[in-house]
């Protein structure tokens, strides 16, 4: 099973570099958490649904309760696909950033032109251990988000993304 934890290094490619990047993937806290906010949503659904319909339309309609149900055996593999595709890598001069199962997006972030970084915890992540880290840029369309890292794990990136940042764009 995948742990999340940095992937080896890929073979050079033709047009790339010797050094390919180092890949970080996410924590498995991050898929235990969406996984987790399927069900507890999801399972009521379902029993509020059954319950209802079962009592105004008949037991015949409460059938349909089963479609929450369905939802949390589709959402449920679906999840576990989208954590393994998001991961991150630190290069030399910038921040890389890829993710998507069915539409791959790499987002590059060079680090001279990253003007904030913030590393934001809301009640839920902050219960499963979890914590995001944000990079603003000059504009808008580069801002990236690394979801679900541990805090300290955070708070080292953001620390070292805000040094790189103000190294590189002292020169500019």
């Amino acid at each position: 099973m995948d742990t999340g934890t940095a992937e080896p290094a890929r073979p050079a490619q033709p047009g790339r570099s010797a050094a390919e990047p180092v890949w970080t993937g996410l924590p498995q806290g991050l898929l235990r958490m969406r996984r987790l906010l399927l069900v507890v949503w999801l399972l009521p659904l379902a029993v509020a649904l059954g319950v209802l319909l079962g009592m105004f339309a008949g037991p015949v309609w409460a059938s349909f309760a089963a479609l929450p149900l369905a939802l949390v055996a589709w959402g449920w593999p679906m999840l576990g696909r989208n954590w393994r595709s998001w991961r991150y890598a630190e290069r030399a001069d910038d921040l890389l950033i890829s993710r998507g199962v069915l539409w791959r997006e790499e987002t590059i972030v060079p680090y001279g032109r990253m003007q904030l970084v913030e590393v934001t915890s809301g009640p839920v992540e902050r219960h499963f251990g979890l914590a995001s880290v944000q990079l603003h840029t000059a504009a808008a369309a580069t801002d990236a988000r690394i979801p679900g890292l541990v805090p300290a794990e955070a708070e080292r990136l953001r620390d070292r993304l805000t040094e790189l940042g103000e190294a590189r764009s002292a020169g500019l």
